[in-house]
């Protein structure tokens, strides 16, 4: 084994697919329990990747995905040779998450992280009304719409991408701040905020026009205000083989292919 990291630990999707290559690979290279592991190998899709960002996120594991799911955008192309190797040779992407605190109608707190997005969203056939704040100073009085996210430099290219949002070098101390289907202001197309913003969303007629909250895969329902900003404090380590890093991906991405 490399001294880089002598233990590997193998997670994997619930496909039969993904199941059979945990088997084989951990055989093989001799997998130990992925708590214990000096390296995570995810085999998966990017949603499997979310989830075992998060899951080993106090950790502070490498995390190296290998594609056995739908979308691969986080992920490496799918080999079972030579995996030590490309360990030993991959580059280091480091991203930090959204920490996302929600207030209910209750006046209830509510904490989740986001390594993708924070987003609202209108829970009825109404849209939201939404008053955005940013360092504590009132940005937009009044923003309607089917709701509002905040996106990472990593998660620019997900659902911030699909509303039409700006796509974030993997470095660029930016978020973005993207509305969904804005009817009112009609021509407002979102902001580029420095990655220490704190920004605030109310809101506005909560009986009338229910909003919730979702960082990530994590959600509050019926919430009255969300503040949001970049935790700093931690960092996400993605592993990448030579010449498909994700600052790569994410250049590619803006020329279309």
């Amino acid at each position: 084994m490399h001294q880089r990291y002598p233990t590997i630990g193998f997670v994997s999707s619930d496909t039969a697919e993904a199941r059979a290559s945990l088997e084989r690979l951990a055989a093989r290279y001799d997998g130990v329990d992925p708590v214990e592991a000096s390296v995570v190998v995810a085999l998966g899709g990017d949603g499997l990747m979310l989830q075992t960002l998060h899951r080993f996120m106090e950790a502070r594991k490498p995390i190296y995905g290998m594609h056995r799911g739908t979308v691969g955008f986080l992920m490496n192309d799918y080999c079972e040779d030579d995996l030590i190797e490309r360990l030993a040779a991959a580059h280091r992407s480091i991203i930090h998450p959204l920490l996302m605190t929600a207030r209910d109608g209750d006046g209830g707190a509510h904490q989740a992280r986001a390594i993708n997005e924070v987003a609202l969203l209108r829970q009825s056939y109404q849209a939201a009304k939404l008053r955005i704040t940013v360092d504590g100073k009132v940005r937009m009085e009044e923003l309607t719409a089917d709701g509002a996210l905040v996106a990472t430099p990593a998660g620019s290219t997900a659902y911030n991408l699909s509303a039409n949002g700006p796509i974030l070098p993997l470095n660029a101390p930016l978020l973005a701040l993207t509305p969904m289907a804005p009817f009112r202001p009609r021509r407002w197309r979102g902001a580029l905020l420095p990655d220490h913003a704190r920004i605030g969303i109310e809101v506005l007629e909560t009986e009338k026009r229910p909003v919730s909250a979702v960082a990530d895969a994590a959600e509050v329902r019926s919430v009255t205000r969300v503040d949001v900003q970049m935790d700093h404090s931690i960092d996400l380590v993605l592993l990448h083989d030579p010449g498909h890093s994700l600052d790569e991906r994410i250049l590619r991405e803006q020329f279309g292919y």
